[in-house]
């Protein structure tokens, strides 16, 4: 690298600069450049294929109906399935309940079936084969809990009595 001296003056001072001369590009700094771009790429496509490897996991919509209503299942030998309650509604006024998608009022009829009962949990269906009850859970058994015996009461305390002594005044 060959050095030259250029001597400047500005408004009467004088300067001595110094160049030095540059090689047109510095290959050190562009293999670093390179390495770090290729790095980059590499973490990129890692980060976008992720999501579609096997080992990702599904998330749920846990306000998604359950598989049994898409899929269409039957029971054996080719049988529809058994109806499935979806979700109960009381209010003051009058009792309903959501079977296999059709919404039926307490009373009401669902296929060749009457809806004889409805409460929080379950529905009570009666045909010419039998009574059937469809429950909200079926897989979960509920059981009342008694509920704890009442503590005892705790005695009532008397007030306490101020006492009229006087000090040396009499009444």
């Amino acid at each position: 690298m060959a050095r030259s001296m250029k001597k400047l003056q500005v408004s009467g001072f004088g300067f001595q600069v110094r160049r030095v001369a540059q090689p047109a590009f510095n290959l050190k700094l562009e293999t670093r450049n390179l390495k770090l771009a290729a790095a980059a790429l590499a973490a990129t496509a890692m980060l976008t294929a992720w999501p579609l490897s096997g080992d990702a996991q599904v998330l749920n919509d846990p306000t998604r109906p359950p598989a049994i209503f898409f899929s269409g299942a039957t029971g054996e030998a080719g049988a529809v399935a058994a109806p499935l309650l979806q979700s109960v509604m009381i209010s003051p006024t009058e009792r309903s309940a959501i079977i296999g998608g059709e919404r039926v009022k307490q009373g009401g009829k669902y296929g060749d079936a009457r809806v004889i009962r409805i409460t929080e949990s379950e529905v009570v269906l009666r045909s010419a084969s039998g009574t059937e009850t469809l429950r909200m859970y079926p897989d979960i058994e509920m059981k009342l809990v008694k509920p704890a015996p009442a503590a005892r009461p705790k005695p009532a305390r008397k007030p306490a009595v101020k006492s009229k002594k006087t000090r040396g005044k009499p009444q």
